[in-house]
């Protein structure tokens, strides 16, 4: 049950997955603000599709974030604005540990100022770096790998703290692998560069890439390419406002997975690119990229368990087939 018209800050509400919670939410009739330094967002995508009020804006300008708790009434928020790039964080630290962790614990301090408590974060699987059992689960060993992994386990060390001493009440999901399109074709990915494989595929098809690279055939996998949990974004979308509704409703602090629980290679995904899409995707091949584990791969039960949580959208023909459909609107 919604809890009516409460109104929801969205931080980075102009990227990928934040626009299509920021769907997901008015579609559960809350009202939105989108807060988006637009570094990465894209401000047509609010203003013109979700029609959602947007303010520009950076989580570590404390006085901004001040003015807007003091002139809203906010009942929670949901932090969707971090850097994401692996690879740029590892040469880029500073930059990541400034925007990721400054930015959060900036905007969690004008939180607790303005008296709001209710709190949920796009975290990572990441920060469980080498997988020692699969599927993983939550109380899986932490040794995240990168910067951007890193940056992401310190916010969740941040809000452990916040809610003993504060009791700053927080909802954080590790995501999978984040992809699909909403199904209307209106919202989807549009990373610049981009690094996810089913974008990737994608723009190959339409000839926007000469070819994709395939980073290791010799793992100890069925094809030997790695096997990856890829989640549908709406499903992701769906996850993070029932996490607000049971943060609403007096839950207690939580940390959930959220993947397929199920494993697609590289080579399959592809291959089912290629099928739905009826176009040439060239490949090359390459080594293995440092860091990458042979296969990851979720364990959601927790929050199927505690949020009811139960994803629309497992099937790798559907993800992709969402996902095309919006490429080939927005880049066709």
């Amino acid at each position: 049950m919604s809890q009516g018209k409460q109104t929801i800050l969205v931080t980075g509400g102009a990227g990928y997955i934040g626009s299509h919670a920021v769907k997901a939410l008015q579609q559960a009739l809350y009202d939105v603000i989108v807060f988006d330094n637009l570094s990465y967002g894209h401000p047509e995508i609010v203003q013109d599709v979700l029609k959602a009020e947007l303010i520009v804006g950076d989580t570590s300008d404390r006085s901004l974030l001040d003015q807007l708790f003091s002139s809203r009434h906010i009942a929670a928020v949901m932090h969707f604005a971090a850097y994401i790039a692996v690879g740029e964080s590892v040469t880029e630290p500073a930059k990541y540990y400034h925007n990721n962790v400054v930015g959060t614990l900036t905007l969690l301090e004008a939180m607790l100022a303005a008296r709001v408590n209710k709190f949920v974060f796009s975290s990572t699987c990441a920060i469980y770096g080498m997988p020692q059992a699969i599927p993983m689960t939550e109380s899986h060993p932490h040794n995240p790998l990168s910067p951007y992994a890193s940056s992401k386990e310190m916010i969740e060390r941040i809000l452990a703290d916040f809610d003993g001493a504060y009791g700053l009440k927080s909802v954080a999901f590790r995501y999978f692998n984040a992809s699909g399109a909403d199904p209307s074709g209106t919202l989807g990915e549009d990373h610049h560069p981009e690094t996810h494989l089913i974008p990737l595929a994608l723009l190959t098809a339409l000839k926007k890439r000469q070819s994709l690279s395939i980073f290791g055939t010799d793992y100890p996998t069925p094809d030997g390419t790695a096997l990856r949990d890829y989640i549908h974004v709406n499903d992701l979308a769906s996850a993070h406002v029932l996490g607000l509704e049971y943060l609403l409703q007096g839950g207690k602090s939580e940390v959930f997975n959220l993947g397929n629980g199920n494993g697609f290679s590289v080579r399959e995904v592809i291959e089912t690119a290629r099928k739905i899409t009826g176009k040439e995707i060239p490949v090359t091949i390459s080594d293995r990229r440092p860091g990458d584990a042979p296969i990851l791969v979720g364990s959601s039960d927790l929050a199927r368990q505690i949020l009811g949580w139960n994803p629309q959208y497992p099937d790798l023909n559907t993800i992709i087939n969402h996902a095309w459909n919006w490429h080939q609107k927005r880049h066709g």
